[in-house]
């Protein structure tokens, strides 16, 4: 039991600590880079990637610098709760001098999306060097036109199963009186499928394609879920003892009587 309530508390740790990077980001990166996919620039807007067709993907970067800015490579990557589920690496080798600009467009083949996820998913375009360091990056949000059956989709379907497991275990234990007698120790016995309830939550608005699950939505989806399930545990009764079953006495009582013999 303790190490199910320390998964949950490492992964709620780990989705805080995962908007970290995106606030440490800023505009003021020497280097900057706009993206656009078929021709439509990707800032403010969902962009559509179908796994039945390429997409056009163009960066452009300005460099306001005052040392050349070195590229390798492109990536394009998918993530949901700190985990990425798509990523793809295209070679595009460049340079951008102090206060010049270089715009360099390629065709990014997603045909394999169809296994991998589904539904909308924050995604970062970052340029690296050869160092594979951020050069810049820039951030959207894809809807993926993937199948139920991707790696995304059985993630959430195996989120939903542990967390009825884990509702089930805690009920089960409550209506057994086989909870702790202390209402702390009860609450967190509730606390993983409270976890899991904001996970699976998170899963399904995205893939349902109604809100992506940025750490904006994330951190307070998981963490209302657990609130909510500590608050249960803390208000459940406390276990009474199962009564002893009566004695029940079959047998014929004879009554039975000593005497003292003196030889």
């Amino acid at each position: 039991m303790r190490r199910v309530i320390g998964t949950a508390l490492a992964l709620v740790t780990a989705l805080c600590t995962a908007a970290a990077p995106a606030a440490a980001q800023g505009s003021d990166d020497p280097v900057q880079v706009v993206v656009a996919v078929d021709g439509q620039d990707v800032a403010g807007r969902t962009v559509e990637f179908d796994p039945g067709r390429p997409v056009e993907v163009e960066v452009r970067v300005r460099n306001s610098g005052r040392e050349t800015a070195k590229v390798r490579l492109v990536r394009v990557s998918g993530e949901s709760l700190a985990l990425t589920f798509f990523a793809y690496d295209t070679t595009v080798p460049f340079e951008v001098a102090p206060g010049g600009e270089e715009t360099r467009a390629f065709p990014l083949d997603v045909r394999d999306l169809d296994g991998q996820a589904i539904g909308l998913l924050p995604t970062s375009v970052e340029l690296l060097d050869d160092d594979r360091e951020v050069v810049a990056a820039a951030d959207t949000v894809v809807d993926v036109r993937g199948s139920l059956w991707s790696v995304y989709g059985v993630f959430g379907l195996a989120l939903l199963a542990l967390t009825a497991a884990l509702w089930a275990g805690a009920l089960l234990a409550l209506a057994r009186h086989r909870v702790s007698p202390n209402r702390f120790r009860r609450a967190l016995r509730f606390l993983p499928a409270g976890v899991g309830t904001g996970l699976v939550a998170v899963v399904t608005l995205s893939v349902l394609r109604l809100v992506a699950p940025e750490p904006a939505v994330e951190i307070p989806v998981v963490l209302a879920a657990a609130a909510i399930a500590l608050l249960l545990g803390f208000s459940t009764p406390h276990p009474t003892a199962e009564p002893e079953p009566p004695v029940v006495d079959d047998g014929e009582t004879v009554a039975l009587s000593t005497q003292r013999v003196v030889s």
